[in-house]
């Protein structure tokens, strides 16, 4: 499998909302060879100061500071593509539908690309106009905002389907396997003295620009995916990646001092400096984030990279001859993906299972009685111009084991109101020996909520669980006992939810007294002592700690992101010896699986050709131990076994 027939498509409000917020994720696909689009819906002029600190203000020039920020990326994506950060660009006119004209530069490194289109669309439109009002009031018009310099003479008029159709076509133009969106149901967020409210907007903690241009993005997505299956009698294949913005400031920092290092070179060169010689009469990059600024920013924003939607995909499990079935989000629909033979090694072509338009947010279990149990988050209206704009929970179950599956059913969400809706989290489940399937999500007040179904297909209702405030990326497990257990990342540590019994209710335990989480989902396995083993990296850090299972350390697992744990037969020991199996990325994103704990153990490396989107799924396999799978930037899932050995 390889990369030729890939691309990656971002999305931004703002230049630099890549290099903040999809990074270090973008460099890393930019790396594998796949080349980039990356679409700028604002000009980004804000107040049209272009300003050093601890320098004179200069005065405001919109047109001047919009063009210096989009000299800056061009400035970092030459870094990305391995060139002079002043390397030349080609720069033209886009047309685009609606008789809009835009911006676009291209530059080129061999075999490696990158073209940035700037739709330039003022921040504070005439009549003091911003992008929340031409997604939500209909009738709104914004125009664009000519930046110095640029090849584009003449200004543009959207209206709200203008940006649509512009999306849309940008989409079909370019034929994105991969897009990055911003997060489009940004969290709550409190504004007091603690949480200062800073650039957010009122009562969440994003940009305002931020969470319409994601509205606009899925939406335009939901119109492609439809006008393309008309025309070309089969939808799109792409998958989708959204990426949280200010949320980074408010939860614990989770990227270790290698990856940040990366990430800030790439901003110090958007930022750039009065001083360089760039060739731009307008300015060399956006000067307030050049030099140690963003790392000196109390903000934060740099330090952490986090997924709105962490869930691992595709969700692996296996058939009844062995061959390994995995369950993801193609396009905006499900899709059921089957190893042509036992061990082989690959997938046969995707069967659609409908379902969407789904966020890529989607688990799979196997219930008692063998039948497959899908359950996935769905826009279920995403209409804007003051429609509605609703979220749900659906699920897909088998009749039968192996058999045909029923029709979607939707389970709403535990919330009563649209707006909070929209902030449920992803969905984690667990089935039980009893027939039981628990589903858990988190909640618009960041708590944990459950629904549960019972042996014969019958859902109770939602029930809130409580909790303190928890990050997304649920774990769920059952222990050697059939208990269900459920863990989260909070702001102070891991906070955990059991059954006394099993067959009993799931209820908030005592605080764990664990080590602050550094953000990202936690790894649990019942460890081969029994005990519940919980694998996570304190804020920043490169290495993991193990928490319960007695003095297992992992100190060459170095990395960061989710890690998912199981357990799983020590290599090189006898046929009953089980062993803690760990999955994660390493410092440049690639994965990397290591069998046991102890300083004597070093993790193994994925072939490089298998580059991950987003988290990578494991599988615990009885014949080689664990198989990976994963989603590449072409949209074709993969499946690794790594061979260990008594060295690994």
């Amino acid at each position: 499998m390889g990369n030729k027939e890939a691309l990656l498509l971002q999305v931004m409000a703002h230049p630099d909302d890549d290099l903040y917020f999809m990074n270090p994720d973008a460099e890393h696909v930019l790396r594998s060879g796949v080349p980039v689009v990356s679409v700028y819906v604002t000009a980004g002029e804000a107040r049209g100061i272009n300003h050093v600190t601890g320098t004179p203000i200069p005065p405001a020039d919109k047109a001047a500071y919009s063009a210096s920020r989009h000299q800056g990326l061009r400035q970092a994506y030459a870094q990305m593509l391995g060139l002079n950060q002043f390397a030349p660009w080609q720069r033209s006119v886009l047309r685009l539908p609606g008789g809009v004209t835009a911006e676009t530069n291209v530059l080129t490194n061999g075999a490696r690309r990158v073209r940035l289109v700037f739709l330039n669309i003022a921040m504070l439109s005439e009549g003091g106009v911003r992008i929340p009002a031409l997604w939500d009031i209909p009738g709104t018009v914004m125009r664009t905002l000519l930046a110095a310099d640029s090849p584009v003479e003449h200004t543009s008029s959207y209206g709200h389907q203008t940006l649509l159709d512009v999306l849309a076509e940008i989409m079909d133009r370019y034929r994105p396997t991969l897009i990055h969106t911003l997060d489009p149901d940004p969290d709550f967020q409190v504004h007091n003295a603690l949480y200062p409210k800073d650039n957010d907007q009122p009562g969440c903690s994003d940009h305002r620009d931020h969470t319409p241009v994601a509205l606009f993005t899925w939406k335009a997505i939901r119109q492609w995916v439809a006008e393309a299956t008309r025309r070309d009698k089969h939808a799109p294949r792409f998958t989708t990646t959204s990426f949280r913005g200010y949320y980074n400031q408010r939860w614990p920092h989770n990227l270790p001092p290698a990856v940040l290092a990366q990430k800030a070179r790439v901003i110090k060169s958007y930022g750039g400096s009065p001083q360089w010689e760039c060739g731009n009469t307008a300015g060399c990059g956006d000067y307030s984030q050049g030099g140690l600024r963003p790392l000196t920013n109390r903000k934060g924003w740099i330090r952490s990279t986090h997924y709105r939607y962490p869930n691992p995909l595709p969700a692996p499990t296996t058939d009844r001859e062995g061959r390994v079935v995995a369950y993801g989000v193609l396009g905006t629909q499900a899709v059921r993906w089957r190893e042509t033979t036992p061990g082989g090694g690959r997938f046969g072509a995707p069967l659609g299972l409908g379902g969407g338009p789904l966020a890529p947010a989607l688990c799979a279990v196997r219930d008692s009685a063998g039948r497959q149990v899908l359950i996935a988050l769905r826009f279920a209206a995403l209409e804007g111009q003051g429609g509605a704009n609703l979220r749900e929970i659906v699920v897909l179950e088998q009749r039968r084991a192996d058999g045909p599956f029923r029709a979607w059913t939707g389970l709403g969400t535990p919330e009563t109101t649209p707006e909070h809706g929209r902030r449920v989290g992803c969905p984690a489940a667990v089935a039980t020996p009893d027939g039981r399937v628990h589903l858990f999500v988190r909640t618009a007040d960041k708590g944990l909520a459950t629904r549960v179904r019972d042996a014969t297909g019958r859902w109770a209702p939602w029930q809130r669980l409580g909790g303190a405030e928890i990050q997304d990326g649920l774990t769920a497990l059952l222990d050697r006992e059939g208990r269900v257990h459920v863990v989260a990342a909070g702001r102070d540590t891991v906070h955990h939810w059991a059954q006394e019994r099993a067959g009993g209710p799931v209820t908030l335990r005592p605080p764990t007294g664990l080590p602050r989480p550094g953000g990202d989902p936690v790894g649990a396995a019942v460890a081969p002592d029994g005990s519940l083993a919980l694998v996570y990296r304190t804020p920043s850090a490169t290495v993991p700690a193990v928490h319960g299972a007695a003095g297992a350390t992992v100190p060459h697992f170095e990395g960061y992101g989710a890690i998912a744990a199981h357990t799983a037969a020590e290599p090189g020991a006898g046929p009953k010896a089980r062993t803690l199996l760990l999955l994660g990325r390493d410092l440049d994103g690639e994965v990397q699986i290591q069998y046991g704990t102890g300083a004597d153990k070093r993790p193994l490396r994925a072939p490089g050709h298998l580059t991950p989107v987003g988290t990578p799924a494991l599988l615990p396999d009885g014949h080689h131990g664990a198989c990976v799978v994963g989603i590449a930037p072409d949209a074709a899932p993969w499946i690794w076994r790594p061979r260990p050995t008594s060295r690994a």
